[in-house]
């Protein structure tokens, strides 16, 4: 059965500061090791190392130098400037489009060392159904920022809609039409401003490790390692699916765990595997759903409606501004599943204010009850 002090106890023990590559998300590491090896199981371990350039400099450098170019196009300062400005910036991004295609592999900078660690629980009937497999995910890793992920998001829409609407203004300010210039060139001036205070805000809103990272994703280690829990025990194991819990390392750092666990299932059945990812769920959550609800899991939608108040099912996209996860990235690897979160946690996540008193202990145990009943039906 769910257990609701084991969860609490799980949820306090992982709620500390664990920013990617330092000793402290090794620590959470360990911990993940342990609680798997308590069961009398045999975890596998994957090593890595990454580099920060991609998730904390690329972004930033990518959006002020293309801040740079409204710049140059609004003073438009003489016509070899403007082509030698062009043609710079042209092939810089032509060699970060190749240079950023397997971030992954980037290695310029200073280098980091985290890992993954998971199990597989073999179905019952596991020679029959090799191929029939359910990943749950989540990752160990936390990070504190200057801003919560609800002002990021903001300040990115605030970037990406000023960026074209001065563009435009500057192609339709060279027609030179008199009577409408001047206009154009203030009003192009003051969305050229509004960009440019996007751009310096998303510089100031550095890394640190100040947050506890309990909804963030505490919540999420907790409700995997509860669900493996439940599993490992014999009489719980599913009988057609194999069961993999994966607890992913330096996921807030360009997600280089799951790149690198991809390396492991890349050649899975994207017919026959479902993967189910755990990040940040506090007084509600967000069902995404991406293949494996379907109208024949009755028991599993009959519970949603039974717990309206705190479940709801949202509709996936293959983007979100400002965000990303290993849900997503799996999401873009043509990989089904269902993804847990809780939008209403954003004011609070990659803050100080990411703390134990944010998250509802009912919610999680509803969420990981779901999960027994979901699996069951998806196994028959």
């Amino acid at each position: 059965m769910i257990n609701e002090n084991r969860i609490s106890k799980n949820l306090k023990e992982f709620s500390f500061p664990r920013l990617s590559g330092t000793e402290f998300e090794g620590k959470s590491f360990n911990i993940a090791r342990e609680k798997i090896e308590e069961l009398n199981l045999t975890p596998t371990v994957q090593e890595f190392s990454f580099s920060t350039f991609y998730s904390r400099i690329y972004p930033k450098l990518s959006l002020t130098l293309l801040n740079w170019l409204l710049i140059v196009l609004i003073l438009n300062l003489h016509v070899i400037f403007n082509i030698v400005n062009l043609v710079l910036l042209f092939i810089f991004f032509t060699i970060m489009l190749l240079f950023t295609r397997n971030p992954e592999k980037i290695k310029f900078g200073q280098k980091y060392h985290s890992q993954n660690v998971y199990v597989k629980i073999p179905s019952q009937f596991h020679k029959k159904s090799s191929e029939n497999n359910v990943f749950l995910f989540s990752h160990l890793d936390s990070k504190g920022q200057i801003f919560s992920i609800k002002r990021r998001i903001q300040f990115y829409y605030i970037w990406i809609f000023s960026y074209p609407l001065s563009l435009i203004l500057n192609i339709i300010q060279s027609f030179y039409i008199v009577e409408i210039i001047l206009f154009l060139y203030v009003f192009g001036v003051l969305i050229l401003a509004v960009n440019c205070i996007a751009t310096v805000l998303l510089w100031l809103n550095t890394t640190n490790n100040k947050s506890i990272g309990a909804i963030d994703n505490a919540s999420g280690i907790t409700c995997v390692i509860e669900l493996l829990n439940f599993f490992s025990d014999p009489q719980n194991r599913l009988k057609n699916y194999n069961l993999w819990f994966v607890f992913t390392g330096a996921e807030e750092s360009g997600t280089m765990g799951i790149r690198n666990f991809y390396n492991v299932i890349k050649d899975f059945n994207r017919e026959k595997s479902f993967i189910i990812n755990f990040d940040s769920i506090a007084k509600k959550v967000n069902l995404w759903n991406h293949g494996l609800l379907n109208n024949k899991h009755f028991k599993s939608f009959n519970y949603i409606l039974e717990n309206k108040d705190i479940m709801k099912l949202e509709k996936t996209y293959r983007f979100y501004i400002g965000t990303y996860s290993d849900g997503l990235y799996l999401l873009n690897k043509k990989f089904q599943g269902l993804g847990n979160g809780d939008k209403s946690s954003y004011n609070y996540i990659h803050s100080k204010n990411d703390d134990l008193d944010k998250i509802n202990m009912n919610t999680l145990i509803k969420l990981c009850q779901f999960y027994t009943i979901l699996l069951k039906e998806l196994d028959h």
